[in-house]
Order: C-alpha cells, then structure tokens, then sequence
C-alpha cells in the first residue's frame, strides 16, 4: 500500500498554493520575473510554515527546462525529479544532522563544476543555525563569491544562531505563523478533496492547537482520522488532545464568577472521572477571561477575536463582559495565571489545578449572581 500522509502529498507544486506567506512569495515572483537572482536566500520562521517547500519550489523555478519562471511547468524531467527528490543538481542537507566541517568539506568539494542537468546546483541546508563554527567559517568562503552556477538556500527556525557574516551575504525571508483562519481553509480543503467528513469545530480546534503550524495541524488531522475511523469529530478532537469542551469551560467559568461551590464540585468531580490534560483547563480558562476582558474594554470588537465559535457561548460571554467590573477579571487571569505557572512545583497537575481554583474561588470578589 503506497499510503502518503497528508502533508506530503498536499504539500504546494505551485507558489501560489503556499498558505499564508503572501509578501515572502511576492518578493519571490517578483525577483523571478525580473530576473534578479540572488545567489543566497534565507528563510527563516517557526516550523511547518513552508521554508522547505518554498526552497524545492525556487529550485524547479531555476532549473525547470522551460526557463526560469515562477511558474514551473511540472512536466520536464528536472521538475518531475526535483518533487521525487531525485534531482541530481539539488542537495539537501539537514545541518542538524552534519554538522562537522568535514561534512561542510565534502558537500562543497565539487561546487566548481558545472550542474549536470539544470541550469544552477542548488544548496538546500536546512536548520543551518546547527552547523558548528568551523562549518559556518567554510561556508563562509563559498557564499561570498559563489561560481555563477550555485545557489544557496539556508533554511532555519533559529536565526539569531545564525553568524551574521552568513546574514549580511543572504536576501532574507521571514515566513509568520499562519493564521488560525487560513490553517482551517486548508484543511477543511484537503478533507473535502480526500472525501473525509469533519465538523467545523473539530477543524477550528485542530488549527487553534497547531500554533501557526499547517504541517502540525495536518498531522493532527491525521491523529484524528484515524481515532474517528475516517470521520474528524469534535469530541473525537477534544478527548484526542485532553481538553475539556468549550461549553464546560465557559461553565467552570461561570461558576466561579458566581462563586457556585456546589457547582464547582461536580464539575471537577466529573473532570476526575476523564482522561484530561488538567493545564489546558486553566489555560483554556484564562483565554476565555482574555476574551471577557476585551469585550468589557472594548464592546464592538470584531468576532473574530473570539475563541470561541459556538454562538450560544458567544452570547453567553457578551453578557458576563456587561455585568462584569474589569478589575475582578483581571483578579481571577492573575490568580489562575500564578496558578498555571506553579504546576510544575503542585504534587501532582490535578491538585496543583484544583488549589488554583479554590485559591480563586475565595477571593475577596462580589460573586455574580445573574449570569
């Protein structure tokens, strides 16, 4: 069976399916079609943004047999070996992995002869910022004055480890954390192209815990593919990353402004009973007070910056933010805030969450009673 994860066999054959990089990718095309070619680039952001795609992607740009284009044609044989990773004038490196200067010695060694096949050898080195000093020194040689034929594409999720005499010889490109609302496109894309059913909300969390990650939100997707037997639902989704939903969140919440011990009881009583990461209660617990907060400060925020989707939690915390006093709020963010970062020293999470919640529970608040 020649399974493929989704990630790879989504990953984008054009520029223009890149998500969410929009100003690196302009700057791209542009020096493309200008025809004003650096022979170092630098990518540089946080993992599964696209470093790597966006490198194969310049690679068959150059070397496609059509011309250099920012629209490779994806039929001559250098395109179709550079995406079956088979091109002979494209070497990748991961530097975490090759390290040494002896390495560096021998993956420059033939830099002065010509490709065989494409117009330009191309030196993928991805995390460069692991390779050691004496690396970057040698390097450094080749990158100030490449033969015409060579280009370098460094690649890193570090780049203040990166020397500054390798930065200063390299056209710089930030790729940003892609947003929750572009990550949720995708994916429901890719689901709906792979006839997989989903549920908008288990998307939305799926995107939420990837933090900017399209490849870690499509590896979770997979995760969740597999525990719903080719469905992603939400409470698959939730019980899958130990979270509480959000309807038990905003009432966990809600029985603490109203200072309900009863009601804190149960539901903590409940809690024991699942399988739940017991820090993502207070962390969820604490964007749901951001998002009070936002609301009392400045009523006519746009929707967007809710967390929540559900439109009935959505009224139900547009009332909490009018009957609520903006200091109170703050109070409890900081009590469950100290709380979240004491976990480590709690004799356990469930003890060290449940003591923050008492801690805030006794607080010398007025409770809210009409919620």
């Amino acid at each position: 069976m020649n399974y493929q994860i989704l990630a790879n066999k989504w990953r984008p054959k054009y520029f223009k399916s890149i998500v969410g990089q929009n100003n690196v990718i302009s700057a791209i095309k542009n020096g493309l079609k200008l025809g004003r070619i650096h022979h170092s680039w630098l990518l540089y952001g946080m993992r599964g943004t696209g470093k790597t795609t966006i490198a194969r992607l310049l690679a068959k740009s150059l070397n496609c047999q059509i011309g250099i284009s920012y629209i490779p044609c994806r039929i001559c044989s250098n395109c179709k070996e550079i995406e079956k990773g088979t091109f002979i004038d494209l070497y990748e490196i991961d530097a975490a992995s090759r390290t040494k200067v002896e390495d560096m010695k021998e993956l420059l060694d033939n830099i002065h002869y010509s490709p065989v096949k494409g117009k330009f050898k191309i030196y993928l080195i991805d995390e460069v910022h692991m390779l050691s000093k004496n690396s970057f020194n040698y390097l450094l040689k080749t990158i100030e004055e490449p033969p015409k034929h060579i280009k370098f594409v460094l690649a890193t999720t570090n780049l203040e480890k990166v020397p500054k005499t390798i930065l200063s010889r390299c056209l710089h490109f930030q790729l940003k954390p892609i947003s929750i609302f572009e990550i949720s496109e995708r994916v429901k894309f890719i689901l709906s192209k792979e006839n997989i059913l989903f549920e908008q909300e288990a998307i939305n969390l799926l995107s939420i815990e990837s933090e900017g990650s399209l490849r870690d939100a499509l590896n979770l997707t997979e995760q969740a593919i597999s525990i719903g037997n080719g469905i992603v639902s939400t409470k698959n989704v939730y019980n899958m990353l130990g979270k509480l939903d959000n309807k038990k969140i905003l009432k966990i919440t809600i029985a603490l402004l109203r200072k309900d011990f009863k009601e804190i009881l149960s539901i903590l009583e409940h809690i024991r009973k699942i399988n739940i990461n017991w820090e993502n209660i207070l962390i969820e617990m604490l964007k749901l007070l951001y998002q009070i907060s936002m609301l009392i400060s400045f009523p006519k925020i746009d929707q967007n910056y809710l967390f929540f989707k559900d439109t009935n939690n959505n009224e139900q915390i547009y009332k909490i933010s009018r009957i609520s006093k903006y200091a109170d709020i703050q109070l409890y963010y900081h009590t469950l805030l100290i709380g979240q970062k004491e976990l480590s020293i709690a004799p356990n999470f469930q003890i060290g969450v449940e003591m923050t919640i008492l801690r805030a529970l006794h607080l010398d608040i007025d409770p809210i009673k009409h919620i």
